[in-house]
């Protein structure tokens, strides 16, 4: 009981410390006489959510389509280079190298090769999403095989058990700490992946209606879009957390709630 009243006291005091931001926002724009060309207030941010929403909300799907859709493609794919390259030397010299090659290379930069090959729209967005996600979760997991305690290993292989039944029984469940934590980072900037693609190549989406609203100088409307991808992104790292504190609850302390 005592701990559950700390842990709301500590939310309360988290709360107030965000409204407190907001409110410090809203009251230095109207005291230093900013104007909503330059930054909005709050307030004004939240007219435009509510007056446009409307339109807003076509975007705000497509965004959260290509987003998730690129994410569980990138997903899959990160799940299977990271169990190569943690599993096997040969693999980590090769394929790491290359994934370290591709992730510096800016994605803004690929977008135009999607476009030649598959036209703008969707798919290029979907595309951008997965592959800026790819290379989180492929180190993670590599990480969560490759440290797997070597007492661990030799337990295993004096119960005559193969390579495929340690990399399941026991690398894989070794790693799903770290695999959740990759999902909690890929899915932030699977985001940025889609918006970077939608600001490029496509006629939906936050990112295309965030340029339209620059364009004419609707600033409100710009902050808007923005308080949506953020809300999008807080609220699946929150499912994300809360899974994995129901997966690999053995993994964190119990007296933790969910972060």
């Amino acid at each position: 009981m005592e701990r559950a009243l700390e842990l709301m006291r500590e939310k309360a005091a988290s709360t107030s410390l965000i409204i407190g931001v907001f409110l410090f926002w809203e009251l230095a724009c109207l005291m230093l006489g900013i104007s909503d060309i330059v930054l909005p207030r709050p307030s004004q941010i939240i007219q435009a959510l509510v007056q446009y929403w409307p339109a807003i909300w076509p975007h705000t799907y497509q965004t959260l389509y290509t987003t998730l859709v690129g994410f569980g493609i990138g997903v899959v794919i990160g799940m299977v280079f990271g169990l190569a390259v943690g599993s096997s030397k040969l693999a980590y010299d090769t394929a790491y190298p290359l994934l370290v090659g591709f992730s510096s290379i800016p994605k803004v930069a690929v977008v135009p090769i999607f476009v030649l090959w598959f036209g703008a729209g969707t798919v290029p967005a979907i595309l951008t999403a997965a592959i800026i996600c790819i290379f989180p979760i492929v180190v993670n997991v590599a990480t969560g095989i490759a440290t797997v305690e070597p007492e661990l290993e030799d337990v295993m292989k004096t119960l005559k058990a193969s390579k495929f039944d340690i990399l399941w029984n026991v690398a894989l469940p070794r790693s799903m700490p770290y695999f959740f934590a990759s999902l909690k980072v890929a899915i932030t900037l699977a985001f940025v992946g889609s918006v970077v693609a939608e600001t490029v190549a496509s006629n939906r989406g936050i990112g295309n209606m965030m340029m339209i609203a620059s364009s004419t100088f609707n600033v409100p409307l710009v902050f808007a879009g923005l308080f949506v991808l953020g809300a999008l992104g807080v609220g699946l790292y929150a499912i994300f957390s809360i899974v994995e504190y129901r997966v690999t609850g053995w993994a964190h302390r119990k007296d933790l709630a969910v972060t």
